[in-house]
């Protein structure tokens, strides 16, 4: 009895396997009759990508028996691609999608380049909301009949997404709600409608599942989901390239948003004028993109205050104001393409982690931002008009310093002026500490000014030079006063042979000898002596130089005592001062004693150089020598004066 029932039990066993068997051969050569009715080579393009990327498993190109008119792009078990869909040939797409029910294992239907009837068109969604499709991707269409009101059935579908490019409406009178009610319902997760200029989306009748909203590349305005308090569980919503214009009505709109996470508002026409009405941006916001608008600096004053990830590349701000509202989240800040001058601080932005402000108007950057902004692991700061000088070299070590964080260096990080360093990287851009250092170059102008001056005071002080430019100006007012008490002068007259410069300790070798063997005697020679002939009441100085001038031989005894005596000096001065000026041969040196050269102090130089140059005559020891000394003396005193007369005439004025 046990080995009937065991027998019995495998039998049936074996013939349920061979009818589940057979069953599943007959359902999947239905499913590959139906898919494969018509193919013909398609290019696939962007518009035709599946809305989820699933395992290719056969794709099929070959003319169906049943000359049907569309094309099939992709045919696989799990998804189906068709093309060129028309109102004659929609009744059998609807029929074939209809063999999918829930339950078959199609996920993803891609149409493109569809041209048919409203009616048509929402039969289609019709017959795709109660398949087994969880993804519809449908492009290029073309609704070529009136819009009329269309009760649809959201019940019982599979669906999670719905994209639409590229819709065009011929029907330009419609009403909006009939339109607008069937898309603003739907009953699933993710909806995306671009590039489709459509100018409105109502709000959803009741608590929406959407969760992904994508509107971008279409005529939308601020009036968008005003007052929506039904799209509680959106995260995501991409309205990029619209027509926005008030950032404070999109903040509004987004307020009743209480689970958006992302919002996408680039390539609008965003504005905000720091009015006094408040933004009111819903609070679980972390990502916000307000990329290529119109906003300026007051766009800080209206933000979501727990945004994490922001983006203003290409707008107008100039400056990041201080005192405004705290971002305290804030981790990740992009500011390229603006038209800012400086790196902003990290005051409100303790978090910030991310910085990029490429392409702005950054001449010479804050070296200290690091200090300000502790947290910052990466900034983006290259392709800047940077202008190479002393201000940068900080900003070049912040390089060196930061541990790579600069993003781009060296490469994005060239001079731009000035124009003789244009193209040259930063790192190649190098100038020394002390131009740079205004400090140190103060410091050390000021110690080669004070080397300078200690220098020019000594060779002054050893060139006696304060004495040189006494006499000079004694001698120039002199000349000056003689040229206006003598208006009618043609210059000095020649009055005395010769003008003798001594020392007072050499006055008796002077007296006893010099002038009673030059004064006496035939052919007599008149001499100047200041004792005798300078006249009373003007300087001793102007006396010397009258003298000197009147006289046709300067005589200069020379000896230790001469060196030491001050007007020696004054009178060797100006006497050699008409040496050069007349260029004559007016000096006659007497060496009265041997002079040590260790003696002759260092401003008589002109003295060492008439003696290392002119012959002089020395005073012989032995008598028999002197008859010769003076016969050379008065041979080089010797001369004709233009009126003997007249020798005693300066001594009577």
């Amino acid at each position: 009895m046990t080995r009937n029932m065991s027998f019995l039990r495998n039998f049936f066993l074996c013939k349920c396997l061979f009818a589940l068997t057979f069953w599943n051969h007959v359902n999947l050569s239905v499913e590959d009759t139906l898919f494969t009715s018509v193919s013909n080579n398609f290019p696939e393009d962007g518009s035709n990508q599946k809305i989820k990327s699933l395992p290719r498993l056969y794709t099929k190109s070959y003319q169906s028996e049943d000359k049907i008119d569309w094309v099939v792009i992709q045919n696989t078990t799990e998804s189906l691609s068709l093309s060129e869909i028309k109102n004659d040939n929609v009744k059998k797409l609807v029929a074939l999608l209809s063999n999918f029910r829930q339950g078959s294992r199609l996920q993803n239907l891609t149409l493109t380049n569809v041209s048919v009837d409203w009616n048509a068109l929402m039969e289609i969604f019709q017959t795709v909301w109660h398949s087994s499709i969880e993804y519809f991707n449908i492009s290029s269409v073309t609704q070529l009949s009136d819009i009329r009101k269309y009760y649809f059935d959201y019940s019982g579908t599979s669906m999670k997404a719905l994209t639409m490019n590229k819709i065009q409406l011929t029907d330009l009178y419609f009403t909006q709600d009939d339109l607008y009610t069937i898309f603003a319902n739907m009953n699933i997760a993710d909806m995306t409608i671009a590039d489709s200029e459509m100018i409105h989306m109502l709000c959803p009748s009741s608590k929406s599942p959407f969760r992904y909203l994508n509107f971008m590349k279409n005529d939308l305005t601020d009036f968008l989901f005003q007052n929506c308090d039904n799209l509680l569980q959106l995260e995501t919503l991409i309205l990029q390239k619209n027509k926005f214009e008030s950032l404070r009505k999109v903040s509004v709109m987004t307020s009743g948003m209480k689970s958006l996470k992302y919002l996408d508002m680039s390539n609008n026409l965003l504005r905000h004028d720091g009015a006094d009405v408040p933004c009111q941006w819903a609070e679980s916001l972390s990502e916000l993109d307000l990329s290529s608008n119109q906003l300026a600096d007051a766009v800080f004053e209206c933000l979501p205050v727990n945004i994490k990830k922001l983006g203003l590349q290409n707008n107008q701000i100039s400056n990041v104001p201080r005192g405004m509202v705290e971002l305290k989240s804030l981790e990740e800040l992009n500011l390229a393409s603006n038209r800012l001058a400086d790196l902003p601080g990290c005051g409100g932005f303790t978090s910030l982690q991310f910085l990029n402000i490429e392409m702005n108007s950054i001449l010479t950057p804050s070296a200290d931002f690091f200090r300000s902004c502790p947290r910052v692991r990466e900034l983006q700061a290259g392709h800047n008009p940077f202008k190479c000088s002393c201000e940068l070299q900080a900003f070049i070590g912040l390089e060196r310093q930061s541990g790579g964080k600069l993003f781009g260096w060296p490469a994005a990080y060239v001079c731009e002026y000035p124009e003789g360093l244009r193209g040259t990287e930063l790192k190649d851009f190098h100038l020394s500490p002390l131009a740079c250092n205004t400090t140190l170059l103060l410091v050390t102008a000021l110690l080669l000014t004070l080397v300078l001056v200690a220098v020019v005071a000594f060779l002054c002080i050893y060139l006696d030079v304060p004495w040189y430019v006494r006499m000079t100006w004694q001698w120039t007012q002199t000349k000056r006063r003689a040229r206006h008490n003598l208006p009618g002068d043609q210059g000095p007259v020649l009055q005395f042979h010769a003008f003798i410069s001594y020392s007072e300790r050499d006055s008796l070798w002077v007296k006893n000898e010099l002038i009673p063997n030059l004064e006496k005697g035939e052919g007599c020679i008149q001499l100047c002596q200041h004792e005798r002939n300078f006249i009373p009441g003007k300087s001793i100085v102007e006396n010397i130089i009258n003298c000197i001038e009147k006289s046709y031989k300067s005589i200069f005894v020379l000896s230790p005592n001469f060196v030491q005596s001050e007007w020696c000096h004054y009178e060797l001065y100006f006497a050699h001062h008409k040496l050069f000026s007349e260029n004559s041969n007016s000096l006659i040196l007497i060496l009265l004693e041997p002079i040590p050269p260790y003696l002759i102090p260092a401003r008589y130089h002109k003295l060492k150089a008439l003696m290392a140059k002119r012959t002089y005559l020395e005073w012989p020891k032995e008598r028999s020598k002197r008859a010769l000394f003076w016969a050379n003396l008065r041979a080089a005193i010797s001369i004709n004066l233009p009126i003997a007369s007249e020798a005693n005439e300066f001594e009577s004025d």
